[in-house]
């Protein structure tokens, strides 16, 4: 017969049972103790190392890649706020994905310092934007990571479709993270549009933080916000397509059937289209783009899904950094601050000239105020030209269009054709995406716009994606145009009080990044003749010619050889400042034709078609034979720097022009 069993064996098994349970579990959170003193990131050079973590060990890194990011950029300053906000995505896509074969495609390069941390820089973050180091944007001439050049926005799904069609036949998995207002790049929806009719599998992950560098704007964005409402719906089926694709039920045929299908479901009972399942794109979203460990969850179920899918994917800018989280404009790129306090250390510039910006910003709200049919307009950059000026006091009439240079112009255009007079405000290298648009829709009907291009020349540590060096050669052979640079910030008052007169037609002014020359700028609106230049020195050897604030360098340098060589030795150096590259100041050319065989023209754009170019030409039209020396950018791109620096590489700063007129 069995003897019945003891009731407290089963207690003391449960006992037992509680005692190991704990145990481990102290063991565990003692080992995670441990484990977080110890920096994870210092192990990891390539994201392959990345991949040998665990899942749970993410959220680590996650914060040790915003703490480097922080500390670095406290010291060397570049973009702060994007790349805190993109960390958990960077970390998540390296992890889940096999780079650098399988290709990310990163949109607005601010995004990807944590990028660069994690694919064998980290050793040379310190060195990012300074000459010689690491680039301030990714560049496949860095980095095989680097996928394509990320300098502009938009670009991104235009790009990786192009990969994704390259790499049909293979198991290559390609993905493009758009975000910081790019959305809003009509590019964008170009690729948008291609994608939904080219047979691919890409995967577009919308990184959604409602800002671009100000809050970003307009309808697409406010329709981003919308499509939170519709979160447990798309959960909902991203769990059935997941079960059904495990199954090998989401074959081509059906998966294009179903989407229609649930497109046409979710449209009838919602009163609403989702405009990229309108597109036969599927949509995921929006989630939390900051749980790094939900992310690699919903890329690994996406990964291997067919056909075009976007990812939407709700972010901050300025993520884990309480003073970026809290005013993301100035910390998108706040210069060098204190860590620990978050203060910035702002120099101190009372007894400073003013940067050009700002002057243009003071200036329009003055004939703002004296002339009601000024507009401004600007294309996602309110603060950075300094536009903010007058649309803090005149909303109204004052336009943030988005990351849409090509629509600033033709916007802009339009509002002149019926009586307005906008000032439309782009960083030059931007303008370059509006050129169709200058030609077609302001010069061919005459209208009133002022063009103001920002940013024109070296623009230091941004590099070759965002030095303005073309506008000049660009812009010079388009008819019905107005060109001007002020060499300081009293002419470039006048210039903008001479585009806004009557019927003045298109009108373009390029100022620098940067200080001007003078402490004392506000002077008096007057009206400077158009095509007219001024001799700013006379003299009987040699003729300089300058363009823009560049002139300033010559001053310099005739002023050093003046007080260091002997009164014998001197060369009678005369100088010009045109002013006007178009129409040209043909009265002072021939001033100069007729009395120099000595020429050095001096410009802060490429050397060729510019400036010197054009006196090139001119002197050759009119049957002048001087020998004509051209100091401007060479005939390859600039890398990034400080400016100083730059314009020493390039031969147009003083000691380089002082050089130059000594060989001469």
């Amino acid at each position: 017969m069995q003897k019945p069993r003891k009731r407290h064996n089963y207690f003391v098994k449960i006992k037992k049972t509680a005692f190991y349970f704990v145990l481990c579990s102290l063991i565990r959170t003692f080992a995670h103790k441990i484990q977080t003193n110890v920096e994870l990131l210092k192990e990891i050079k390539y994201p392959e190392d990345l991949r040998k973590l665990t899942v749970d060990e993410l959220p680590e890194i996650c914060r040790e890649l915003r703490e480097d990011i922080v500390k670095e950029l406290s010291v060397n300053p570049g973009h702060l706020a994007s790349s805190l906000g993109a960390t958990e995505i960077t970390v998540a896509l390296h992890y889940v994905y096999n780079t650098p074969y399988d290709r990310i495609v990163w949109d607005v390069g601010h995004q990807a310092y944590g990028h660069k941390i994690l694919t064998g820089r980290r050793e040379q973050f310190n060195t990012n934007r300074k000459l010689g180091g690491i680039r301030p944007f990714p560049s496949p001439e860095e980095s095989e990571y680097d996928t394509f050049m990320c300098g502009h926005a938009s670009n991104s799904i235009s790009a990786a479709l192009g990969m994704a069609v390259a790499a049909k036949g293979t198991d290559r998995k390609v993905v493009a993270v758009i975000g910081d207002g790019a959305m809003s790049g009509g590019l964008a929806y170009e690729g948008l549009n291609n994608v939904s009719t080219t047979d691919n599998d890409i995967l577009i992950i919308l990184n959604d933080n409602n800002m671009s560098i100000d809050r970003a704007v307009g309808g697409m964005q406010e329709y981003l916000l919308s499509l939170s409402t519709n979160e447990t719906y798309n959960a909902l089926r991203f769990k059935v397509t997941s079960w059904l694709h495990k199954r090998g039920l989401f074959e081509d045929d059906r998966r294009r059937g179903l989407i229609r299908l649930t497109n046409a479901f979710k449209s009838a009972i919602s009163h609403q289209q989702n405009v990229f399942e309108g597109m036969d794109i599927r949509y995921f979203g929006p989630f939390n783009g900051h749980d790094v460990k939900e992310l690699v969850r919903i890329l690994r179920q996406l990964k291997h899904m067919k056909g075009p899918k976007l990812l939407h994917l709700h972010t901050q800018k300025g993520h884990g950094y309480a003073p970026a989280e809290k005013d993301v404009t100035i910390w998108h790129a706040p210069g060098k601050f204190n860590v620990e306090t978050g203060e910035r250390q702002v120099k101190d510039e009372s007894n400073k000239p003013p940067r050009f910006q700002d002057v243009f910003g003071e200036t329009l709200l003055e004939l703002a105020k004296q002339n009601e049919k000024i507009i401004g307009v600007t294309p996602a950059m309110p603060t950075g030209c300094s536009m903010n000026i007058m649309m803090h006091e005149m909303p109204e009439r004052t336009f943030d269009v988005g990351i849409a240079e090509g629509h600033a112009v033709t916007f802009s255009g339009g509002m002149a054709k019926e009586g307005l007079l906008p000032f439309c405000n782009i960083y030059s290298a931007f303008a370059q995406r509006a050129f169709d648009n200058i030609i077609h829709d302001l010069a061919i009907l005459k209208l009133n716009v002022v063009l103001c291009l920002d940013r024109a020349g070296l623009v230091g540590e941004d590099g070759p994606t965002h030095h303005g060096a073309f506008d000049l050669a660009a812009l010079r052979p388009i008819p019905n145009l107005t060109i001007a640079a002020p060499m300081n910030e009293h002419e470039l008052r006048k210039m903008m009080f001479t585009a806004q007169l009557p019927d003045k037609g298109p009108f373009v002014i390029r100022y620098p990044r940067g200080c001007g020359s003078l402490v004392d700028w506000r002077c008096p609106l007057e009206e400077i003749p158009i095509g007219k230049g001024r001799c700013l020195r006379e003299g009987d050897d040699i003729a300089i010619i300058t363009l823009g604030p560049v002139g300033n360098n010559v001053t310099e340098a005739i002023a050093s050889l003046t007080s260091m060589t002997s009164a014998t030795s001197i060369p009678s150096i005369a100088h010009y400042d045109l002013r006007f590259l178009k129409p040209l100041d043909e009265e002072l050319l021939h001033e100069i034709g007729k009395k120099f065989s000595k020429i050095i023209t001096v410009e802060d754009g490429v050397r060729n078609g510019g400036m010197g170019s054009a006196i090139l030409e001119w002197m050759s039209d009119h049957g002048y034979q001087p020998v004509i020396h051209r100091l401007g950018l060479p005939d390859h791109f600039v890398e990034h720097g400080k400016v100083s620096e730059l314009q020493a590489i390039v031969g147009i700063d003083k000691e380089s022009i002082k050089k130059e007129i000594e060989n001469i």
